[in-house]
Formats: structure tokens, sequence, C-alpha cells
């Protein structure tokens, strides 16, 4: 059993204060552009999202640290589907993607590491119903991908999308208590690395080295999150129009 000091025991309380409304989320995904999908991809998106609201309602960290299990699948797949493709000789997109397919998940990743260190896993039927809704994300995601590429990075956006409007609701929402919460150490090894290069490179619609998130408080990396999260809609919008997709270094270096 872990023992926890003053200052974490401190740090727990404050964070068991943090509140997400839900309806307040809904509300910010009612009031911006849509993201366009058909109806059969938007089905299956309602249905997870209400199933986060039921789950873990009263729970943000918790809900955030099983987001950030999922969200790395999307990009284990497409690796994996575009490594398939090439090995069949249907389809040759370049090295390109699957680098840029990479970048995201090392960002994905990240948030993960900033969750767990906040205690986002700490229960065990959290973790369980995280691992396994993982497991059948990774394989559905695969079909969908096989069928059709644009589906699959259509359905990916439209999550990357309610994770912005999610993260946006909660740093409004508890933004006081935040900013005087100290960040977690992983979001500042991350943020604040000498080596951004992966950092940038997932970040196809802007220009190497000119977003560097601070990341002073709790608030400043749940703001960067969010930040990021947006970061990957773009990058999924540009990926259903295959011939927009680059490396962002590349493109500087051809500039």
């Amino acid at each position: 059993m872990q023992v926890l000091d003053t200052e974490q025991e401190d740090l727990r309380k404050a964070l068991a204060k943090l509140t997400l409304n839900r309806d307040a989320v809904w509300e910010r995904e009612r009031n911006r552009p849509p993201v366009e999908a058909p109806w059969w991809i938007l089905g299956p998106y309602y249905a997870l999202c209400w199933m986060l609201d039921v789950i873990f309602e009263g729970r943000p960290i918790q809900r955030f640290w099983f987001l950030e299990t999922v969200a790395r699948m999307p990009y284990f797949s497409y690796i994996s589907m575009l490594h398939l493709y090439e090995t069949l000789g249907w389809w040759r997109v370049g090295a390109d993607v699957r680098k840029v397919h990479f970048a995201e998940e090392w960002n994905e990743m990240h948030h993960l590491k900033i969750m767990e260190s906040l205690g986002g896993d700490l229960l065990w039927g959290d973790r369980f119903f995280g691992q396994h809704a993982a497991f059948f994300y990774y394989w559905i995601l695969n079909f969908m991908f096989f069928v059709s590429p644009k589906v699959a990075y259509n359905f990916s956006e439209l999550i990357e999308m309610h994770a912005v409007d999610t993260y946006g609701q909660f740093v409004d929402e508890n933004e006081e208590l935040l900013k005087q919460l100290p960040p977690s150490p992983e979001a500042v090894a991350y943020y604040e690395n000498e080596d951004l290069y992966m950092f940038d490179e997932f970040q196809t619609s802007r220009a190497p080295e000119s977003r560097r998130p601070k990341v002073d408080s709790l608030y400043d990396v749940f703001v960067a999150i969010k930040g990021d999260e947006f970061e990957h809609v773009k990058t999924m919008a540009a990926c259903q129009r295959a011939e927009t997709v680059a490396s962002p270094h590349k493109i500087k270096k051809q500039a």
C-alpha cells in the first residue's frame, strides 16, 4: 500500500474537488461548427460519449485517464494498417504520414502519463475497463480503416473534437483551483524538454517551433493538452484530404 506524505495527500484532496459539467460540454459542442460525419459514424460516437458521461460522472481525472488510454489506439491502428497496405502493394503514401501518426501517439502517451501522475488509474475497475476498451477499439479501428481510411479519420476527428470541448469546459470550470496547483512533473518533463521534435511533428497545420506551451501550474497543463487535442483535430481533418498531409519539418526544409 502506497504511503502518501502530507503534500501528496493535500494534492489528492484538491484534485477530488475538480468538477466537469457534462451538460456544459454538450452545450459547447452545439455552439461550435459541427464535424461533418454520416449518421452511422455519429451513432457510435454519441453512444461512446454517453457511456463516458455515465461511468465517469463526478470523476473528471479518471475520465481523462480513460480518454487518453484509448486515444493512443487510432494511431497504433493507422500505422499498422498503413504497413499492411504497403506490404500488400495496395497503397503507398510515403513515410510522412506514418511519422506524423507516430508523433501523434507519442503526444497522447505523454497525456496518459500526466493523467497517471494525477491518480487517474488508481482504481482497478477503471484500469480493467480502459485497457479492455482500448483493445477492442484498436481492432474496430483496423476494420474501419480497412473499409475506408477516410471513415476512420473522420471518426477520430469527432473524438478529438469532443476532447477539445471536454478539456475546454474543464479548464474554464476549474480555473481558480487549477491555477493554485503545481504542474505535473510529467507535464514539465514533456512540454519543457530540450528536444521537442516529436511535439512539433504531429502539428501539421503549423510551422515547427511555433507553439511552446508554458506549464507553470496545473491550469497551464490542461490548457496545453486542450491545445494538443485541437492540433490532432486539424491533422485528422487533413488526413481525409491525403494530399495535404506532410511532415512539418519536411515542409520547413523545402521552404
